[in-house]
């Protein structure tokens, strides 16, 4: 009989609510700026599923080749000395790359639970739905939420070890010292002997990197502007965003690749009727980062959260790694 439950765990209204806050606090600040978080709707899920098929975007391939052609050894890895756990994964999206570890896992009749987590409901929703289907057999308890909130609600449904999937280098969509800082919150989430799973983009050739934020089909630049479309559907504003241009940059020295949406005009928007957003000509909102790192940075910041660092797994180009590291 297949196993599968959602609990719904969130309030849609609080939800928009702390969109709202989000938004006019980016929006009032110098320099303008908004969260990367809440690109993911419906609208921005598709886009992004777009995104990671277009030629130039690289990192899904890498750690897609990861995870297909050394499944049983980071499962292995994880499953440890074969104890019961959670397998919790942040930002879950289509669960198309821990499929690959699913699978394996309930082959090897390991004794799991599998925890998406996820920002969008929707996401949430069609994992719920399609998991059970495609995985007969697989114990689903999907959290709709943020993620520190939603390792609380998973701390409290059960007492068994944790292993944090933390996949697509989404912590790379910070800032170092903010990655530092959250790396430390989600040890002090986690109990001594849980695992974290989490993939890392790495330095490269500058152009490579670029070219995967400014593809040629301009899907990158849908994808930001919809967080504008995102405000004007749900927030009641009045975005043109015809008047807004997408830039990236990519500096090789520091790893920090950014994206920045350009006001073409002086212009003004509105947000719920109430809220007035003055732009200058050639003013930008920051939209995220996407900051590379080399692998000994990737240690010192394991140790520096404390956790230690126990395996890392390369793509072929060498270009992305998958790094399992122990709360200590």
């Amino acid at each position: 009989m297949n196993t599968a439950t959602m609990q719904p765990l969130n309030n849609q209204a609080d939800i928009t609510e702390q969109f709202y806050a989000d938004v006019i606090k980016g929006l009032q600040s110098t320099p303008k700026h908004l969260s990367s978080k809440y690109f993911y709707d419906a609208v921005g899920d598709k886009l992004f599923q777009d995104l990671m098929n277009c030629d130039e975007y690289y990192p899904t391939n890498c750690e897609l080749e990861i995870f297909t052609e050394q499944t049983a050894e980071i499962c292995r890895a994880i499953m440890g000395n074969g104890d019961a756990f959670d397998l919790i994964e942040l930002g879950a999206g289509d669960a198309m790359k821990s499929t690959f570890l699913l699978k394996y896992l309930l082959e090897q009749k390991a004794d799991f639970s599998y925890l998406p987590i996820d920002i969008s409901e929707n996401v949430i929703s069609y994992l719920n739905m399609t998991l059970p289907v495609s995985l007969p057999g697989l114990k689903v308890t999907g959290l709709n939420g943020d993620y520190f909130n939603m390792l609380e609600k998973a701390a409290s449904l059960s007492k068994r070890r944790k292993v944090v999937l933390f996949l697509g280098s989404n912590v790379g969509n910070m800032p170092v010292s903010d990655a530092e800082d959250f790396c430390k919150q989600l040890r002090n989430h986690l109990s001594f002997g849980d695992m974290l799973l989490v993939g890392i983009d790495l330095k490269k050739n500058p152009k490579t990197i670029l070219a995967a934020y400014n593809d040629k089909e301009g899907i990158t630049k849908r994808f930001n502007l919809n967080l504008l479309d995102r405000i004007n559907r749900e927030l009641g504003a009045d975005f043109d965003v015809t008047k807004f241009e997408h830039y990236p940059t990519y500096d090789p020295e520091t790893g920090s690749c950014k994206s920045y949406l350009i006001s073409l005009d002086d212009q003004q928007v509105k947000i719920r009727g109430k809220e007035t957003i003055c732009f200058a000509k050639d003013e930008y909102i920051y939209m995220e980062i996407s900051q590379k790192y080399n692998v000994i940075q990737t240690n010192q910041m394991a140790a520096g959260a404390g956790f230690k660092p126990l395996n890392i797994f390369f793509d072929s180009k060498k270009w992305f790694i998958d790094a399992i590291w122990l709360a200590e």
